[in-house]
């Protein structure tokens, strides 16, 4: 009897994690786009309030920065969802 539940098993699991993989991969991806969107008010106000002082150009660049590798790993983790999906 237990080596037909393991059998069972090794051929349900395998259907049930994939799903679950992807969506995973698809929340986080979601989560670091929103992080990623959430700061262009901030980068556009800084844009808007610019006044030549070294400490806004410092802001805005670290904002710039942070938008961006949110939305790398953003992409990245959709990409990933995608390529579970195609196996």
């Amino acid at each position: 009897m237990l080596a037909i539940g393991r059998k069972f098993l090794q051929h349900v699991l395998p259907g049930i994690l994939r799903p679950v993989r992807v969506l995973w991969n698809e929340i986080v991806g979601f989560v670091f786009l929103a992080l990623s969107v959430s700061t262009v008010p901030s980068i556009y106000r800084g844009i808007r309030e610019y006044d030549g002082e070294g400490q806004d150009v410092f802001r805005l660049i670290m904002a710039g920065f942070f938008a961006l590798v949110m939305a790398g790993f953003a992409v990245s983790s959709f990409l990933r969802a995608r390529k579970i999906s195609r196996f």
